[in-house]
């Protein structure tokens, strides 16, 4: 379900990409703008994740994702009808952000899901599926949304991405509970996941009015800079933002680079950008099985993790090649590899289950997927100025490969050792391991 709820709002942040070159001829809008158009669904992404991180803790992932799935979903559909109203690319930009800020509580909200249901030697598996849906969102709805493009115009794209989502919400409200309230869970299962780290009780910090005890008796504000303390996480967090980096591209400029710089018209766009987000698929989804293969096989979750890391986001900065060569058919086998790497790399969210205090777990995913999320405001901003300037995206390509260069850095120099954090170690260390 979580994987679903992911591949959902992927595709529906970027279903404007499917729709931008339509929309831009019809509408009259600029590359700049449309840079600007991407970029503002992550500003309200970046500044509500932290926000959500904590309405994830205080309501629980069950309530805080269903409400947040409704909202943003109302929110697409109003995209599709904005060429009624006028005022086309202010009111575009408002519904963007406000986008963004039903989006926001995804992240937290799936890795608190991620961490109750989880023991530590299945949780590189769970998080590579979850975040496979990103590349789910691309082979399954860029087709889908490009066919809908094509045959009915830019503006269904949206009314069909909304309605369709609102009818998963009702899913989600309907299958998922905590393990401890599943109807069909047994006391061997819950066993076998608490005594894998599997954190099954996570909501029972509360007090008789239901309210979230705060796990450090620090304001908010405090435990967030308690997070920053520890150089693991600060790794962690840069790392992020460089992997997001190369996620925006994709989702935001890719299939606009097929049909500008390499002579695609939508229809193929859309079928030929799939291509690589099967292979995203497939590396996403070896890298979790490989990771816990590597977990039961060498006993470390350094190892286990940072193996695969490395290696997917070095491998992803190959589609800097593209800039080499001339063939349509080469193009789409380079961006394979770099999307495979990309997948390959992408557990950014089963490290964080892996090595989040306990007690904070929604706020630690809100924090890292806001700091991560922080390139979803810069790149698409940055790569409509490049190719403003440049009228092809070859200093683009340079731009976003260079992010996996500094991913592989930091992870191999600064993340160290990969274990859990306890909130006393932060309180008591000037800088944590």
């Amino acid at each position: 379900m979580i994987t679903i709820v992911l591949a959902l709002s992927s595709a529906d942040r970027a279903a404007i990409s499917v729709a931008g070159s339509d929309m831009s001829k019809e509408l009259g809008i600029s590359s700049v703008e449309m840079g600007y158009l991407f970029s503002v669904f992550s500003w309200a992404y970046v500044i509500f994740l932290i926000p959500s991180g904590w309405l994830s803790d205080r309501f629980g992932s069950k309530k805080t994702l269903a409400f947040a799935i409704t909202i943003w979903s109302i929110f697409t559909i109003c995209m599709g009808l904005v060429h009624f109203i006028g005022m086309v690319v202010p009111l575009l930009l408002a519904l963007r952000f406000l986008l963004g800020i039903a989006e926001a509580p995804v992240g937290p909200g799936c890795t608190r899901v991620i961490a109750s249901w989880f023991p530590s030697s299945e949780r590189g598996m769970a998080g590579a599926i979850f975040n496979s849906a990103q590349y789910i969102s691309l082979a399954f709805f860029t087709p889908l949304m490009g066919w809908v493009c094509y045959r009915y115009g830019w503006e269904y794209v949206f009314i069909v991405m909304g309605v369709l989502g609102l009818g998963i919400a009702m899913i989600w409200w309907k299958v998922y509970y905590l393990p401890i309230k599943h109807p069909r869970m047994n006391a061997a299962e819950l066993e076998y996941i608490r005594a894998g780290e599997g954190l099954v009780d996570l909501e029972s910090r509360r007090d008789k009015s239901g309210k979230q005890i705060s796990a450090t008796g620090l304001s908010t504000l405090g435990e967030i800079g308690l997070l920053f303390k520890s150089r693991m996480l600060a790794g962690m967090f840069l790392s992020q933002y460089c992997v997001s980096a190369i996620t925006w591209f994709y989702v935001t400029w890719f299939p606009i680079y097929l049909v500008k710089d390499r002579g695609f018209d939508i229809l193929q766009a859309g079928l030929v950008a799939s291509i690589p987000a099967a292979c995203g698929l497939i590396g996403a989804i070896s890298s979790g099985f490989f990771s816990d293969f590597l977990v039961r096989r060498t006993k470390s979750l350094s190892i286990a993790r940072k193996t695969p890391i490395i290696t997917g986001v070095l491998l992803s900065s190959s589609m800097i090649l593209c800039n080499y060569v001339d063939s349509q058919v080469l193009v789409i086998a380079v961006m394979s590899l770099a999307f495979f790497g990309k997948g390959f790399g992408n557990l950014g969210f089963a490290v964080v289950a892996d090595t989040a205090p306990k007690e904070m777990v929604g706020m630690t995913g809100g924090v890292f997927n806001a700091m991560g999320n922080t390139a979803g405001i810069v790149t698409p901003v940055v790569i409509g100025y490049l190719l403003h300037s440049s009228g092809s995206f070859n200093s683009a390509l340079i731009y976003v490969g260079a992010h996996g260069l500094l991913a592989a850095f930091s992870y191999l120099f600064i993340v160290g050792k990969i274990q859990r954090l306890n909130l006393s170690d932060l309180t008591k260390s000037p800088v944590a391991p």
